[in-house]
């Protein structure tokens, strides 16, 4: 073989080490300044809440989870408490991107939003409670607003809680009882620290 046929390819492969067309060792996961991941996290799902945020859906070991207990107090207000495993919450100007295991948590009665946390506890007035059986459900978000998400349902938690007013007294203090939680739950008392509080408005 003479060297004019080794040319051809010779220059070939200048022109693409040259160009920046072939690169070794590089990878898609690149760190931020504070070593989180900025690469995407997880799955885009058609699926949305009623609000029409997408699902972010990641695999089940390791996913973030959410635990809620609604306990009632003084004044006709419900404490609200979660514990949450493999998530922490951001802080306040947090950049609007998906990072692994962070994000907020949203707080609903009945489907409505009535809180938006960057912390563990929240109380809920009165008149987020009236009188009947509510279910109250935490569910985690990721800064982007999308939700996290493990086999296609979101990462949530539901306690039902029924408010009650006496009999027969007008302006009586209304009594209340926590009836039990489901969904994705995590005991009180469990894994995580309080960050931040935040109160329902």
């Amino acid at each position: 073989m003479s060297w004019t046929r080794g040319l051809p390819a010779a220059l070939a492969v200048c022109v693409l080490l040259l160009t920046g067309s072939v690169s070794c060792g590089s990878s898609d996961t690149h760190e931020g300044k504070s070593g989180d991941s900025i690469s995407p996290v997880g799955k885009l799902l058609d699926d949305t809440d009623k609000a029409g945020r997408h699902y972010r859906e990641v695999r089940k070991k390791g996913a973030p989870e959410v635990g809620i207990e609604v306990q009632p107090d003084s004044g006709a207000t419900w404490d609200v408490s979660l514990t949450v495993r493999n998530f922490r919450f951001s802080p306040i100007g947090t950049k609007p991107r998906a990072v692994a295991g962070r994000g907020l948590a949203y707080v609903f009665v009945d489907d409505r939003l009535v809180a938006r946390l960057r912390g563990l506890t929240c109380r809920l007035p009165a008149r987020f409670v009236p009188h009947g059986t509510h279910h109250v459900t935490a569910r985690l978000y990721a800064d982007d607003g999308t939700v996290w998400a493990v086999q296609g349902r979101p990462v949530e938690s539901t306690a039902d809680i029924t408010a009650s007013e006496a009999a027969g007294a007008p302006g009586a203090t209304p009594g209340a009882t926590a009836l039990g939680a489901s969904g994705t739950y995590v005991r009180a008392g469990g894994r995580g620290s309080p960050e931040r509080s935040g109160t329902a408005s």
